[in-house]
């Protein structure tokens, strides 16, 4: 419960915040969009000149490219610390995060968070829905429950990575400037795996699993046969990866000495 109200509390005051700059809200709203639109164009022009990208062909790629968006808007929405080791490793606001009673990485999340992100995991939802209606595959009563999970395991991966290199800031002086290479890294995930060549698909699925953040639980609605029991271990990698990475970050804080004077 404190928790909770502490989520509503941060919501209110982000939404207090951004409506006093309603134009500039909306303006970072719909680049969100455009810039997912773009990928989506990207997508359709190469269907113009292929009927299918390894076997998978234009409807398949499109639901893989939206299930990649639903926990990618989610997950940006609450950990948006791409600034994390200049902001509060070196000019110090990790000093006043610790000095509160919430734990620090929520606090972080919470004062971070960008729930406009939320909309990019909307159009994906849309996307899937569409490409979905399109390829004609029938929907059980547990599907939805499924997807819950596996989005849930997909975000947990998404944390767990980037908690990691994040956690990295505490053990240096400067900032590692990794997270830009993960974020071009982390979009391999929105296409099949069976298109790269075998090193590159395990680093994807083991190293990085981005392939469980995109492909592997998408292919579990589309080719239940031959994926299904694979894309399961998304929940499963999930939970591995973000308990390497807690275990990483609360050592690194108990690691943290302050910014000095």
């Amino acid at each position: 419960m404190f928790y909770a109200g502490l989520l509503i509390d941060y919501l209110k005051n982000y939404m207090k915040t951004r409506m006093e700059y309603r134009s500039d809200f909306w303006i970072e709203v719909l680049s969100d969009l455009m810039f997912n639109g773009l990928n989506l164009f990207f997508i359709l022009v190469v269907f113009q000149h292929t009927q299918l990208i390894g076997a998978w062909n234009e409807q398949q790629i499109l639901f893989i490219y939206g299930y990649f968006m639903v926990p990618y808007g989610i997950f940006i929405t609450f950990f948006n610390l791409w600034g994390f080791s200049e902001r509060y490793i070196v000019k110090g606001e990790m000093d006043r995060i610790l000095t509160r009673p919430a734990y620090n990485l929520v606090q972080l999340m919470l004062e971070n968070m960008d729930p406009s992100s939320l909309f990019s995991a909307l159009t994906g939802f849309l996307i899937m829905v569409y490409s979905w209606s399109h390829l004609g595959i029938a929907l059980t009563w547990y599907d939805p429950f499924v997807f819950v999970l596996l989005v849930a395991g997909s975000i947990m991966i998404y944390g767990g990575v980037y908690i990691f290199f994040t956690s990295l800031s505490f053990f240096s002086d400067s900032p590692t400037g990794i997270l830009p290479l993960l974020w071009n890294i982390q979009n391999y995930g929105r296409y099949p795996m069976t298109i790269y060549n075998k090193l590159i698909s395990l680093l994807l699925t083991w190293v990085l699993p981005f392939g469980f953040v995109g492909f592997y639980p998408a292919a579990y609605f589309l080719d239940r046969a031959n994926w299904g029991m694979f894309a399961l271990l998304t929940p499963v990698v999930g939970a591995v990866f973000l308990t390497i990475a807690l275990f990483i970050w609360n050592y690194g804080v108990k690691r943290y000495r302050g910014a000095g004077s």
